[in-house]
């Protein structure tokens, strides 16, 4: 069997260097992509080292575990300790997820039933192994595409959750409860008293608001033009309010006074004090993860309640 040894090297270069970035993205560390691809160098030297007499050294655990800790060093340095046993012990987290992806893809193109070399073992720990050039061609740009995406999605995901909260909206004999969104970029305020404006979608709530609330939420044009009248004490709840979007000319949208607006976060129940709602039937969240677009500035005009208040 034909071995490229460059081809081998450069490969586990490439991969030593991946492993380095996504535990890189997942804690959250300064990437200088310099020092990311001179930590895979120093990890690919064990590839180059397998042909030289010293090499029952160098397959040896210990040999590289040292070489591990050599590549976190140079590409996240060492602050303390803790800091530095989460780099190493994600890195192998991370190590071991991507070779089990590669046996994976190895498998499934291939239809091997052995597994015929030691050497591929290594290299789906980020230690090289003879492999077909397609293997090499495609599979790293598919590994590093997708490896970089999914996590930075998982990351992505995991803010967005972290911003989800529980709503509580009271208005007349009517309480619905929602997830709420703390979105920074809504800016919208009532021009006259100050009040931030929450987003609140009904779409899937319609048989639990009254006719008023409806007719709010589906015709706020024809509200705000006088075609649709309403009773006197929505009048007296109801702001009209200008907003911008963005390629669009000023537009204005109405937004209700609730009787009560509360709010669930970091684990206690606060009052708002001073909020208003605009009602919509358009969804705010394709996949129904949240209903409601929180204006952040209701997270500090509040009171805080009772801890023993609980979402129904």
């Amino acid at each position: 069997m034909a071995v490229y040894l460059d081809i081998i090297w450069a490969l586990n270069l490439l991969f030593d260097s991946l492993l380095l970035y996504l535990t890189g993205i997942i804690l959250k560390r300064e990437i200088k992509y310099w020092r990311v691809l001179l930590g895979g160098f120093i990890g690919s030297i064990l590839i180059l080292l397998m042909i030289t007499p010293i090499h029952t050294y160098t397959a040896h655990p210990f040999t590289k575990l040292l070489f591990s800790i050599w590549m976190i060093l140079i590409a996240y340095g060492y602050k303390r300790l803790s800091f530095f046993l989460k780099n190493l012990l994600l890195f192998y987290l991370v190590t071991f997820l991507m070779g089990g992806a590669l046996i994976g893809t190895h498998y499934f193109l291939n239809f091997d039933t052995e597994l015929s070399s030691s050497f591929f073992l290594a290299s789906v720990k980020g230690f090289g192994d003879p492999i077909s050039w397609l293997y090499v061609i495609l599979g790293f740009p598919i590994a590093w595409y997708f490896s970089k995406n999914n996590i930075e999605n998982i990351e992505m995901t995991k803010i967005r959750y972290d911003q989800i909260i529980n709503i509580k909206i009271s208005i007349d004999d009517t309480t619905l409860d929602f997830k709420g969104l703390i979105d920074s970029g809504n800016g919208l305020y009532d021009p006259i008293s100050k009040a931030p404006v929450m987003f609140v979608s009904i779409k899937n709530q319609m048989e639990k608001v009254n006719e008023t609330i409806q007719q709010l939420a589906t015709h706020p044009e024809e509200i705000i033009m006088g075609g649709k009248p309403i009773h006197e004490k929505w009048e007296n709840r109801m702001r009209i309010i200008p907003y911008k979007v963005v390629g669009q000319e000023h537009q204005l949208i109405i937004a209700i006074k609730p009787d009560q607006l509360i709010i669930e976060h970091n684990e206690e129940w606060l009052m708002v004090e001073k909020g208003l709602v605009s009602f919509t039937a358009q969804q705010l969240s394709s996949d129904e993860t949240f209903q409601c677009i929180v204006h952040p500035k209701m997270l500090t005009g509040t009171k805080k309640l009772h801890s023993n208040i609980k979402v129904s």
